[in-house]
């Protein structure tokens, strides 16, 4: 693992190839199972509002998971066995039971990465908190557990909820050896009727040192922080703060753990770090850090968003640096791939279905609406096979007619060289935004990135925030 770096991939096989002991705090915000998908909504589908993947948090029992349970179910010794046992004794075969699991085996490795002297603090919600417990207590032992941390929170809510509005999540905090483990006393501020009782006085007695006089000159501080953290608002919707990316958590809530559980120097990883709030906090607090994200567009979120507005360029590990790397990647997880080569045209977003898309890998929508066309919609379909078809060419151009597209990219690894399928992509006409013509059919190639050549394009809007977009993806 270096120091200050990002790693885009599944973080279990990111942490298999790390060294034992090499971490000082854990912080992960991973999904919360709370079947709720977290998407932005684009043109439509036979009437029916599309979707594309910014988020999914929703598990569901299939054949990874009925495999994931049968070989720890068969391994009596694998320290998972007896916790999933239990718990599929008590869900059965579940998205519940899918989630722990997957869960599961990165918190194992999670703990062998963590220093005696460590930390981990899981993020979660209400819905998923008291299992999560119980599989870290299998896993870092239930005498380690330190808190049910409780942020509490005020947004606005119409939803229809029979019940109290859920306005709080739960960080469960645990030691790995509370003997060894760092942490920093953070104190609340005095309330008025300590200050009322002991402030103004010039040689006033320390209430938790009686024997100790207090100069009239040092603040008064109140009680130690307390685990329920209600001083936080969650990130509103015009601050600053805000990147656009789903479940973004406040900054001071990250330096509130980053500060309590580490010193200056020491290593933080946040194996699921989405937008990236704890490597920001953990590098204004002069920690190292370390993030890992399945998401391309989290990575690329973090480097041109987080990072390099504080002149830092880190290096993305996983990521395709060259063609070489692109058919790798294309070749052995090709969903992946798919993914990545969307988000290289800044303003797509992949779609949400990865399986039976319809013949859409990504889309955006145009900052403006075309002169001659009705929709500002515009389509991806990545190809990352060796060959070019044009028959699957074909069936994108029928995919574009389809949803009344405006414009429609056909990505593939290498440059198509096909005359028919250039000619058929001319064939499809212009679009125009003012004074500028764009083709409404493109071919585009990875190795075209790579080259510095980009599609020609109006200009796209955010797909996370719905502002203009900012630059081209490498």
């Amino acid at each position: 693992m270096q120091d200050n770096a990002l790693y885009y991939g599944d973080c279990l096989d990111w942490m298999r190839e790390w060294s034992d002991e090499t971490v000082d705090l854990v912080y992960l915000d991973p999904p919360f199972n709370s079947n709720a998908d977290y998407n932005i909504i684009f043109g439509a589908e036979n009437g029916t509002p599309a979707q594309v993947r910014g988020f999914n948090d929703t598990w569901k029992w299939d054949t990874a998971a009925a495999e994931r349970v049968r070989e720890i179910e068969s391994a009596v010794a694998h320290p998972l066995h007896d916790v999933t046992v239990a718990l599929r004794a008590l869900l059965g075969e579940s998205g519940m039971l899918a989630y722990l699991t997957y869960m599961g085996l990165r918190l194992l490795e999670m703990r062998r990465l963590l220093k005696p002297s460590g930390s981990i603090y899981l993020h979660c919600d209400p819905t998923a908190s008291h299992y999560l417990k119980t599989l870290m207590d299998a896993i870092f032992g239930y005498a380690n557990f330190r808190n049910e941390i409780i942020w509490s929170y005020r947004r606005w809510s119409i939803r229809s909820f029979r019940g109290f509005q859920r306005m709080h999540d739960c960080i469960l905090y645990y030691m790995k050896h509370p003997d060894d483990a760092v942490f920093n006393v953070e104190y609340e501020p005095a309330s008025e009727s300590y200050l009322r009782r002991f402030g103004g006085k010039s040689n006033r007695k320390d209430p938790e040192n009686p024997t100790r006089v207090i100069p009239v000159d040092e603040p008064t501080r109140g009680m130690p922080r307390r685990d329920v953290w209600n001083d936080i608002s969650i990130i509103a919707g015009n601050s600053r703060e805000r990147v656009g990316y789903p479940t973004q958590k406040p900054l001071a809530l990250l330096e509130r753990i980053i500060t309590a559980s580490s010193n200056p120097g020491d290593l933080v990883l946040d194996p699921f770090c989405g937008c990236g709030t704890a490597i920001v906090a953990a590098n204004n607090l002069d920690r190292r850090w370390a993030g890992v994200d399945i998401s391309a567009t989290a990575i690329d979120i973090i480097q041109d968003r987080r990072l390099k507005p504080l002149g830092i360029e880190a290096d993305a590990f996983g990521m395709p640096q060259g063609l070489a790397d692109a058919r790798k990647l294309a070749a052995e997880r090709a969903l992946d791939f798919e993914a990545w080569a969307v988000t290289r045209i800044a303003g797509l977003a992949p779609n949400e279905r990865k399986v039976g898309d319809r013949g859409i890998d990504g889309r955006g929508m145009l900052l403006n609406q075309p002169d001659n066309h009705e929709s500002k919609l515009v389509l991806a379909q990545v190809k990352g096979g060796a060959s070019f078809s044009l028959s699957q060419f074909r069936d994108f151009l029928h995919v574009v007619e389809r949803e009344n597209a405006a414009a429609g990219v056909f990505i593939t690894t290498d440059p198509v060289t096909s005359s028919a399928a250039r000619a058929e992509a001319s064939q499809q006409g212009e679009i125009t935004v003012g004074a500028s013509r764009y083709p409404r059919m493109q071919l585009w190639s990875i190795a075209d990135l790579f080259e510095g050549r980009t599609p020609h394009l109006p200009a796209l809007a955010d797909p996370y925030t719905g502002r203009p977009v900012q630059a081209q993806l490498m």
